[in-house]
């Protein structure tokens, strides 16, 4: 399993994709997730990936923008080098009941079919609200089961934080999860579900237990993401000793 980080985690860096590309190089990380190009050329971007011996494990691409326009997202995660379009979230809605749940699958798998000439693997990642109760289990669950040519990015943390055990779901739906987010989430006892996330190993998720489940599950690649660290770079240097023991 490969690691890598989520360069939205590195935003509040104020620097530039490329030189956010040479700090990760310095790290024993395999690789970067792409959440846009920050204005510049995905193909400058690209020669310095490939520069710099890095991989990529995806690319967040709004859906509002692969609605807009499919061909445009997609030439711009191949030039890239990512073979995988990642919808980062939907609305709340779209989980609220077993027909929004239906609808949901039937749109991202729609999108998954879209996507197939390009040669492009479309992904969905979680946040908390996929956890919602619906038929007296979690609406993620119907999504997974339900969509077709989907993978999932399982964000472990959230799903933690929303009440699931995401290596359970690790265990249920190997075969449709390909990335994980090991993020770490502080969980307010006083709450139903819900948390902050912090540092690698400083909140309540078991993320060894949680990357040990994704290498079983044959996940290729574990990606590194705090929403809003302090330290960004202290952050990319966490996300480096955890690398050496993923």
């Amino acid at each position: 399993m490969q690691t890598a980080i989520q360069l939205y985690s590195l935003r509040a860096l104020d620097e530039s994709v490329t030189q956010l590309l040479e700090h990760v190089a310095e790290t024993r990380l395999d690789g970067v997730e792409f959440a846009g190009a920050g204005g510049e050329p995905p193909g400058e971007i690209r020669e310095t990936v490939d520069q710099e011996g890095l991989g990529v494990a995806g690319a967040h691409v709004p859906v509002e923008a692969v609605e807009s326009d499919l061909p445009a997202e997609a030439s711009n995660c191949q030039l890239l080098g990512s073979d995988r379009l990642v919808i980062p979230i939907l609305d709340e809605s779209k989980f609220a009941d077993p027909a929004a749940v239906a609808d949901t699958a039937d749109a991202l798998s729609e999108f998954a079919e879209s996507l197939a000439p390009y040669e492009l693997q479309l992904c969905y990642h979680n946040h908390e609200l996929e956890f919602a109760e619906v038929d007296n289990r979690f609406a993620f669950e119907q999504l997974v089961e339900t969509t077709e040519g989907v993978a999932f990015e399982l964000d472990v943390g959230w799903a933690y934080a929303a009440g699931a055990d995401p290596v359970d779901l690790l265990d249920r739906y190997a075969e449709q999860i390909s990335v994980v987010h090991l993020k770490d989430v502080a969980v307010d006892p006083e709450a139903d579900r819900g948390g902050r996330p912090v540092d690698l190993g400083a909140g309540d998720v078991p993320l060894r237990e949680c990357a040990a489940a994704a290498r079983e599950a044959g996940v290729e690649w574990a990606v590194f993401e705090h929403d809003d660290p302090d330290d960004p770079a202290a952050f990319l240097q966490r996300a480096d000793e955890w690398a050496a023991d993923v």
